[in-house]
């Protein structure tokens, strides 16, 4: 099953605005630019934007001319697992199945006029959203932004970072992992082999210190939580330079 949202992008004459010149950003020497060379000589701005991209909590890819994977950070790495709808293929983005691929294609087709899409791939617990975003183009090409969705309600260094800004016990925030992981309080204590009771006193408690009045309005607030990505994780360690380029290596 496939869902889309299509929406079109704004032209440039409804919002006028300067297009990013990276020429000009690596000739200008303003005081802005100055004060951060004096901080880190030698560093282009492309390695600046790398390391946002690896602080970003969601899988981005930046995609070229016929899928062709340019940059893709880590995260994305990650979910590209074998479980994933998608694929990296080589240099090339692909879907696992037939029908995911066609919709996929259909998305990139449609950013490179402009139009934003959102899709559904996979099937079962592997079913995942996509978004394709189309980019302003460089020298002809056009490039786009695949932003894979969130695996989980809640991540875990958020998560844990929410719980303990709050107050919340160890206990209190293992269940409240469970609630985000979509187990139901049954479940949780089977899984921690305590009483109902128990875990409806420590949902209770949840609530209570973080100010929500029930449970929906509890995930709601974990759904808002900013994504937050570990400062160590496997496969890459800032300022190594693995990724400093845009083109993802083989």
């Amino acid at each position: 099953m496939n869902a889309m949202l299509e929406v079109p992008v704004a032209s440039p004459a409804a919002h006028p605005s300067t297009p990013f010149d990276a020429s000009a950003a690596r000739t200008y020497s303003g005081p802005e630019r100055r004060r951060r060379d004096a901080a880190a000589p030698g560093l282009p701005a492309a390695h600046w934007l790398t390391l946002m991209l690896e602080e970003v909590g969601h899988g981005m890819l930046l995609v070229g001319d016929e899928a062709e994977v340019l940059h893709a950070n880590h995260l994305a790495r990650r979910d590209l697992d074998a479980s994933h709808p998608l694929q990296l293929q080589g240099h090339r983005l692909q879907a696992r199945d037939a029908r995911d691929e066609a919709h996929l294609r259909q998305a990139l087709q449609a950013a490179a006029r402009g139009l934003r899409r959102l899709i559904v791939v996979g099937t079962g617990t592997a079913r995942s959203s996509v978004a394709v975003v189309p980019l302003a183009p460089v020298e002809g090409s056009a490039l786009t932004l695949v932003s894979l969705g969130r695996r989980r309600l809640g991540e875990e260094l958020a998560l844990q970072c929410f719980a303990r800004s709050h107050g919340l016990t160890s206990a209190e925030t293992r269940v409240l992992e469970g609630l985000c992981s979509g187990i139901g309080p049954g479940a949780i204590a089977a899984l921690h082999r305590v009483g109902m009771a128990t875990v409806r006193t420590q949902i209770s408690s949840i609530r209570h210190k973080i100010g929500a009045s029930d449970i929906t309005s509890l995930m709601r607030l974990v759904a808002q939580l900013p994504p937050m990505v570990p400062a160590l994780r496997q496969g890459f360690a800032a300022g190594d330079g693995a990724n400093d380029g845009l083109r993802l290596s083989a």
